[in-house]
């Protein structure tokens, strides 16, 4: 599918090895949630538009690129994807965060909003929303409803792992937005959980239950 694209570098793949373990405490979960947002971010970034800026060096003046335009959005989908937010800033430190509550109906399975507070001005922004998991789509794509009502229009998806479903409904809603998925897995229980997966992210990540 265009511009949905999985990320095969062995780093990657060895530390979403290490997250399906159950064994993994919440400490080294987190660690290496947020180690795989940079590893992420820095292949989802590579299409950021620069321009030459005047540096003087130590021996002489030049012109080198520097990245362009208004800085980047960062938008966690509560709670999961805070745990990758590190890790991006880790790459754009001077990115503004803003953040979208959804928690997913667990009858319906369907995400309900309760809290979304955008970076402005929107619109003149590349915005990364980030969560570790796609299941259902459902959480993804209101996501994405809701940045594009507040103008956004440059946005890319990154997600730890992924379900077929969930790729195919949030590309099929938004085939301008950017997937980058760190693994692609089987398919979706009837829990609307990804197997084999890796359980419930945002209780590894906080230690909750």
């Amino acid at each position: 599918m265009e511009n949905v694209f999985y990320m095969d570098h062995p780093l990657i793949q060895h530390k979403i090895s290490m997250l399906r373990d159950k064994r993994t405490g919440t400490n080294e979960f987190r660690k290496l949630v947020e180690e795989i947002a940079v590893l992420m971010g820095y292949e989802a970034f590579r299409d950021l538009p620069v321009e030459p800026v005047e540096i003087e060096t130590p021996m002489e003046t030049c012109m080198s690129p520097m990245i362009s335009g208004k800085k980047l959005a960062v938008v966690p989908i509560l709670r999961a994807g805070l745990g990758m937010v590190n890790g991006i800033l880790t790459l754009v430190p001077s990115a503004k965060v803003g953040h979208i509550g959804l928690c997913r109906n667990h009858e319906t399975h369907e995400p309900e909003e309760y809290y979304c507070k955008l970076p402005s001005p929107i619109e003149e922004r590349t915005i990364a929303a980030l969560d570790p998991m796609l299941a259902t789509g459902g959480s993804a794509e209101a996501a994405v409803n809701f940045i594009k009502e507040h103008g956004g229009k440059h946005i890319k998806f990154l997600c730890i792992i992924a379900a077929p479903e969930g790729v195919e409904r949030l590309h099929k809603a938004h085939p301008d937005v950017q997937i980058y998925c760190g693994c692609l897995d089987r398919c979706l229980n009837e829990d609307a959980y990804i197997c084999p997966g890796l359980g419930d992210a945002g209780d590894r990540i906080f230690g909750t239950k």
